[in-house]
């Protein structure tokens, strides 16, 4: 018998719809792990399905993912907590415009739409007219940046596929941390493990559902339990090359976010992408006191780690490897631009002219300023989320940049 599920200390309970989705798309995964090599999906496979299993992942489903501390939201993004970031953002974007002589932005991962919202107007204040094309895998989330962004009457484009040539800038802000990792340790002995996931037994009365629904009206869900075998050879390859054996340590990599940069390169023409999410680089991110990983997972605006929890309901993120993608767009052809912290990037990009610039007023009442503090400090999102700058025929320096680049850290 499978002991009881323990809930992390504060996490809210899904309500009863929110728990007969769940177990929909625990249904679905129980039959992808049946169908898998002796009832064992690698993590990587199973972070992809429970985010973005057509019309049953987290990012694919219609919950409300994106909020500015809205109790049906998961989590809050620097583009939700105020303008101020894409109007600072779209300063560096007009300098790729104008060096590429385009007006052509891609984004990745749009979200709500909140900061092609604010980037398209700023755009317009600096005299550019863009051509904002967007892909995001979610045909829910289109829906709704297509809503928010209608008023603007501008040129978007929603895109299905990856564009055969580019010019332009392209932008994707936490983009990277969303796409699915591998899990690994170093066991006991210095042997590398992968992780995954198999199917556990359990009795009807242990699930959370039935502790909050009617017990006669649903069907007890399939549990899952964290297991782990010998890491295959490319995996041993992978890790091998990036850290020593540590027995007891465990953490993540991310192949698929290496090889997505890496194809970059096969499309960016002239231009530069900026990278904006949550990371280290390689020394710090294997370093040996961050033994139990990155992993995290996203619910209602609580932080925990377990990602076998509330399949389809909550958002499973693994920190970024900003060294591996630096070295990932080398392999591809592309030049490295810049690399600097969150706080750094938005000061070199003009954040302090942009505050200057607005009335008193507007910056009190929008409370702009609790969210530059937020945006900036150090003990908040100002030094935990990187920008990596990459790229291909641009002969000026990037404005963020400018001061506090630290590709030598990379």
């Amino acid at each position: 018998m499978t002991p009881s599920i323990t809930l992390p200390a504060g996490l809210p309970q899904p309500d009863p719809d929110a728990f007969a989705h769940s177990d929909h798309v625990a249904a679905y995964l129980a039959e992808r792990i049946n169908e898998s090599d002796a009832g064992f999906l690698p993590f990587d496979q199973w972070m992809q399905l429970a985010l973005y299993a057509p019309g049953l992942g987290y990012y694919a489903a219609g919950s409300v993912k994106f909020g500015g501390g809205l109790p049906s939201g998961d989590f809050t993004t620097a583009p939700e907590l105020s303008p101020v970031f894409g109007q600072t953002l779209a300063r560096q974007v007009a300098q790729v415009l104008r060096a590429t002589k385009t007006n052509r932005v891609l984004e990745f991962g749009a979200g709500s739409g909140a900061l092609a919202a604010a980037i398209i107007p700023a755009l317009r204040d600096l005299g550019i007219e863009p051509e904002y094309s967007i892909l995001d895998v979610s045909a829910d989330l289109q829906a709704r940046q297509r809503q928010r962004l209608a008023s603007l009457q501008a040129n978007i484009a929603w895109r299905d596929t990856l564009p055969d040539a580019f010019s332009g800038c392209v932008i994707a802000n936490e983009v990277l941390d969303a796409m699915p990792a591998s899990l690994f340790r170093w066991n006991d002995t210095g042997h590398l493990e992968e992780a995954g996931v198999r199917l556990a037994q359990q009795t009807h009365a242990e699930t959370p559902a039935a502790r909050h629904l009617d017990a006669g009206s649903i069907t007890s869900p399939p549990r899952f339990a964290l297991a782990w075998r010998p890491a295959p050879d490319w995996l041993q390859a992978a890790v091998s090359s990036r850290m020593p054996p540590l027995p007891g340590y465990q953490s993540e990599i991310n192949l698929q976010a290496e090889a997505w940069v890496m194809q970059m390169g096969t499309w960016l023409a002239r231009g530069a992408a900026l990278l904006i999410d949550y990371g280290f680089p390689q020394r710090e991110y294997y370093h040996p006191q961050r033994a139990e990983g990155t992993l995290m997972c996203h619910f209602r605006h609580h932080t925990h780690a377990q990602p076998l929890l509330y399949p389809g309901l909550q958002d499973i993120t693994a920190h970024v490897d900003f060294t591996a993608m630096a070295d990932a767009a080398l392999e591809g052809g592309l030049e490295v631009l810049g690399y600097t912290s969150q706080a750094r990037f938005l000061m070199n990009a003009g954040l302090p002219d942009l505050l200057m610039r607005a009335s008193p007023d507007a910056v009190n009442r929008a409370g702009t300023m609790a969210a530059v503090q937020k945006l900036t400090s150090e003990a908040e999102m100002g030094e935990l989320f990187k920008v990596l700058a990459i790229g291909r025929n641009l002969d000026e320096p990037l404005v963020g940049f400018t001061r506090g680049d630290r590709r030598d850290r990379l």
